[in-house]
């Protein structure tokens, strides 16, 4: 069941529910497609439909699991490294796997961030000091451009050019 769209409140509640939001988008862009399809490389980049939702999953564990709650990468609840591995899925994993794997990473995430105030800081190695507030607008942005992403190859997977 969708998010209901929040348009007026507090201001955590609005950075959350767009959160939620592009979230659910991000793992539309995935539902129903076939595995086949899910995989397809319609770029140049390591994007296909799946790589997108399964890099969005890793996002959630770095920016939560690892910098927020402080875990220890063999803590997390899956791949958790800044590098090109947040985009790999294995031949085994299913379009169920993957949606399934960011939602709970998802809701990982929501658990973490509710222990902390929007004004709440940690330092970040090359980043600089970061609030929880810059982390929740950085990750509406991540997963609003890959809902994008999504989209497109979504697009040329159900109506290809001619």
């Amino acid at each position: 069941m969708p998010t209901e769209r929040i348009t007026n409140g507090a201001e955590r509640a609005l950075l959350e529910n767009t959160l939620d939001r592009n979230r659910e988008a991000l793992a539309e862009t995935l539902r129903g497609l076939s595995e086949a399809d899910a995989r397809r490389r319609l770029v140049a980049s390591l994007s296909t439909p799946i790589s997108v939702v399964k890099h969005a999953a890793a996002a959630e564990r770095i920016w939560f699991q690892r910098f927020w709650a402080g875990l220890d990468e063999s803590e997390c609840d899956g791949y958790s490294k800044r590098d090109v591995g947040t985009f790999a899925v294995a031949d085994d994993e299913t379009v169920a796997d993957v949606i399934a794997e960011y939602e709970r990473a998802s809701q990982r995430s929501r658990e973490i961030a509710a222990r902390f105030e929007l004004d709440d800081t940690k330092e970040f190695p090359g980043e600089g000091t970061v609030s929880m507030r810059w982390t929740l607008l950085a990750m509406i942005q991540e997963f609003a451009r890959h809902a994008g992403h999504g989209d497109i190859l979504r697009e040329q997977i159900d109506q290809p050019l001619p």
